[in-house]
């Protein structure tokens, strides 16, 4: 149709068109840097807050579909996670994204049975230790059962720290816990302050990865540890496709019958696709500044502890 304009129309043509292009990219630019949210093409302010939308409206039983989602075995991806770390009494913990307190809870536990064992073998070994020295050793055992060991629950989400604290209040954790509302690319706490730094499923939620990395960085102590869970790309071919029609088929279906809510879990499911794979993630942990940076796959994949150190 253009070959049938005059000279001076073409040219008016293609000078419009480009006046609209143009238009269209400072506009473009006008509403922030796209990123992915699933997989629509959204910007960067518009992930966060339907990113936080998710967590708002999925909070009451998210617990519930964690069960439901993985049959539980969530639970034991978090004990390895507890265990790999292995606090002994004293250390300061940063759970960022925790807002349930799963990764907080188990770390008490552990500390705790720490203690207990320390104070098991400092008995044994003073056998002639009276019964009111051995009663005090107890009692003081008792009131400080952490060793001045602490834990920060950090979650961006309101309603998230808001189910937590009701968790932890009626599971009866109070000592060495607190709670904090909190952005994990721009921390509310000062540089080399924490032991260990731990993000549970949360960090493939985060906007900018790369911010999230260098704020765990920052706040870290010289030595301190950085240690992430998330689900992860699978090896297996065979099992890939059947984990991709569990995902896909099943877990939107349950987050519909338990939670109400089919729309959010289509976008964890969704999310966890466009989540970096290992071996990217772990170069982008490195180019954080982590040191000795690896990383140990579960159940072939399906989700990887990443590790790495400040030094």
């Amino acid at each position: 149709a253009a070959a049938g304009l005059c000279p001076c129309r073409v040219l008016l043509a293609r000078r419009g068109g480009a006046l609209r292009a143009l238009g269209g990219s400072v506009r473009g630019l006008a509403a922030g840097p796209e990123t992915h949210f699933g997989f629509q093409t959204v910007t960067e302010a518009e992930r966060r807050e339907k990113i936080y939308q998710v967590f708002e409206s999925v909070a009451e039983k998210y617990d519930i579909m964690n069960d439901s989602m993985t049959l539980g075995i969530h639970r034991v991806w978090k004990d390895i996670l507890v265990h790999k770390m292995n606090p002994s009494p004293g250390t300061l913990l940063l759970d960022v994204a925790g807002g349930t307190g799963d990764i907080a809870f188990r770390f008490i536990n552990y500390v705790r049975s720490v203690r207990e064992r320390q104070l098991q073998q400092k008995l044994r070994h003073h056998q002639n230790l009276s019964w009111q020295e051995i009663s005090e050793s107890y009692q003081e055992d008792k009131s400080n059962s952490l060793g001045d060991s602490q834990v920060v629950v950090c979650d961006i989400n309101r309603e998230m720290l808001r189910v937590g604290k009701q968790k932890a209040q009626h599971l009866g954790y109070c000592e060495g816990l607190s709670w904090v509302l909190g952005n994990a690319e721009e921390l509310p706490f000062d540089d080399d302050k924490f032991d260990v730094y731990t993000i549970a499923f949360g960090i493939r939620n985060v906007t900018r990865i790369d911010l999230a990395l260098q704020e765990a960085y920052r706040v870290l102590k010289p030595g301190g540890r950085f240690l992430c869970l998330e689900f992860s790309h699978v090896s297996n071919p065979l099992l890939s496709r059947l984990y991709d029609l569990y995902s896909f088929q099943v877990i939107p279906v349950l987050g519909e019958v338990i939670a109400g809510d089919w729309k959010s879990y289509q976008y964890l499911v969704e999310s966890i696709r466009r989540f970096p794979p290992q071996e990217e993630l772990k170069a982008m942990i490195e180019d954080a500044g982590f040191v000795k940076v690896d990383y140990e796959n579960l159940n072939l994949g399906i989700v990887a502890i990443h590790s790495g150190f400040k030094l």
